[in-house]
């Protein structure tokens, strides 16, 4: 899985909002960290905006095409955790619904829905 993931959050006034994070996954949940509270999906989260959509991505050729994707819809809740990038406030995700495609070989664009 890469490493390196976006998420989306929305603001109190509706305005989605979509950054690059570090991510992990323990086999039950997402989590997201930071070194502090400051960036805004901490802030979205707080204000009670906790749907959040992630996707993980990465494309292993152009020609022929080969990508593979995953995307996920949840909720998310801020916890103390102790993670890649050390200890603190992190964002853990609940998984609610996903979709993914290209990660079984013979099966690129079939895309695998999974109600979590």
């Amino acid at each position: 899985m890469q490493q390196i993931a976006r998420i989306a959050t929305v603001s109190p006034k509706g305005q989605p909002d979509l950054v690059p994070v570090a991510l992990e996954f323990d086999g039950e949940y997402f989590w997201v960290g930071s070194h502090d509270e400051r960036p805004r999906k901490y802030k979205n989260v707080k204000s009670g905006n906790k749907l959040v959509a992630i996707t993980i991505d990465d494309v292993q050729s152009f020609h022929p095409w080969k990508g593979r994707q995953v995307r996920v819809y949840g909720t998310a809740e801020i916890l103390d955790h102790t993670g890649k990038i050390g200890p603190g406030k992190y964002l853990r995700i609940t998984p609610k619904v996903s979709w993914s495609f290209g990660l079984e070989k013979g099966q690129e664009l079939k895309i695998v829905k999974t109600v979590h």
